[in-house]
């Protein structure tokens, strides 16, 4: 085999998708529970993301941004109205969307007067494997080996709110905040509730950025559109997006308040492939069906399910912590790191992973369905009668 050794893959080759089931090529089906990351809302083999790719690959699929591409004109007006910001940016990853929102945030120190501005990042947060992400990113086992790293960022604790007040306050190089309202690889750990607020105010008063990366939660991901809607009234100076937006095409986006739009102009940022006509006719599809079928609120309903479902049959289980999570972004707390976890659940028919070492993360398709959370616990249940 030619491909360079970056991935520990599981001994399975999937051919078919149809909603939340996948079908090796001995024509063996598996439960979907992890979505390719987060990424496949709808489902695979979606009818109305399969449709647009095809009506648009027969048109056209690549000009370049040096012209004006109406898809992607289309698709910034939809982004802009569901999350209530001004103006969009595309790419075509998370990590680029997070790169896009650190250079935003420089451009914006410079333009304060600061010659050496600083962002502040969490701990247990993750925002990518490109160099800025990978130093934004609060996990030393996935930087190692790739220093000297990006100077510039500082780091809080997650959800300290007290903490950031009194470096914001000592610290006038700090230009920008850059947070997960759900840490997904830290653990699938939701903000504490008025965190964000409490972010949006602190940034007001020191002229500083509130950057949401919804790289994970947006999309209908949480049970809104964007995960900092559950905060009534709050809107974030940028909101990075990827993975759910494409439904399998690679997007990524940024979503700004004008004013911090408007710190890009020609020549500071680009992408040759980002926000071509193929992926925007995809995510279009993608955010018509959501709305259409009001999908978050699908969401909503089968996240609280599975979630009640999975807290009542291991409320006094010995291995498991608890249970945690936002709308379809799940996480059972072991007490233990458990043993080839994700090989047994694919042994049992089901995918999934364990983040954070001992935290099993479900991330299912935002079409599940209740028979589907049914199946989905039962197996864990029995998996982790091994953990006991």
């Amino acid at each position: 085999m030619a491909l360079m050794n970056n991935y520990a893959r599981l001994p399975v080759a999937f051919v078919r998708g149809e909603g939340a089931w996948l079908y090796d090529e001995s024509g063996r089906k598996y439960l979907d529970a992890l979505a390719g990351i987060a990424v496949c809302g709808l489902g695979h083999s979606h009818p109305a993301v399969t449709h647009a790719l095809q009506a648009q690959a027969s048109k056209l699929l690549h000009t370049s941004n040096l012209y004006e591409i109406p898809e992607q004109t289309a698709l910034s007006d939809d982004l802009c109205r569901l999350s209530g910001l001004d103006a969009a940016l595309f790419c075509n990853s998370g990590a680029e969307a997070n790169e896009a929102a650190i250079k935003l945030a420089r451009l914006h120190g410079h333009s304060r007067g600061i010659a050496e501005p600083k962002i502040l990042v969490f701990t247990q947060s993750f925002h990518g494997r490109t160099l800025a992400a990978l130093t934004a990113t609060g996990n030393r086992k996935i930087q190692a080996g790739f220093a000297p790293l990006v100077p510039g960022f500082v780091r809080a604790p997650y959800g300290d709110l007290a903490t950031v007040q009194g470096m914001l306050a000592a610290d006038p190089e700090i230009v920008a905040v850059l947070v997960e309202p759900v840490q997904g690889e830290g653990g699938v750990r939701p903000a504490p509730v008025g965190f964000l607020h409490g972010l949006r105010k602190l940034c007001d008063q020191h002229e500083a950025l509130l950057m949401c990366d919804e790289v994970q939660t947006g999309i209908g991901r949480t049970g809104h559109y964007f995960a900092f809607q559950h905060e009534k009234g709050l809107l974030p100076d940028v909101l990075c997006l990827a993975k759910g937006l494409g439904n399998g095409v690679p997007i990524g986006a940024i979503v700004a308040r004008q004013a911090a739009a408007d710190l890009f102009g020609p020549g500071k940022h680009g992408s040759t492939f980002g926000g071509g006509p193929l992926v925007c006719a995809a995510a279009r599809a993608v955010l018509r069906t959501m709305e259409a079928e009001d999908i978050p609120t699908r969401a909503a309903a089968m996240g609280e399910l599975l979630q009640n479902r999975l807290r009542e049959r291991f409320s006094e289980h010995p291995a498991v912590e608890e249970v945690r999570g936002l709308g379809l972004m799940v996480g059972v707390v072991l007490r233990h790191e458990p043993q080839d976890f994700v090989r047994r659940a694919l042994d049992a028919g089901v995918l999934l992973n364990v983040t954070a070492g001992r935290v099993i993360r479900l991330l299912p398709p935002l079409i599940f369905t209740s028979e589907q959370v049914d199946l989905l616990v039962d197996t864990l249940v029995g998996l982790l009668q091994e953990e006991a």
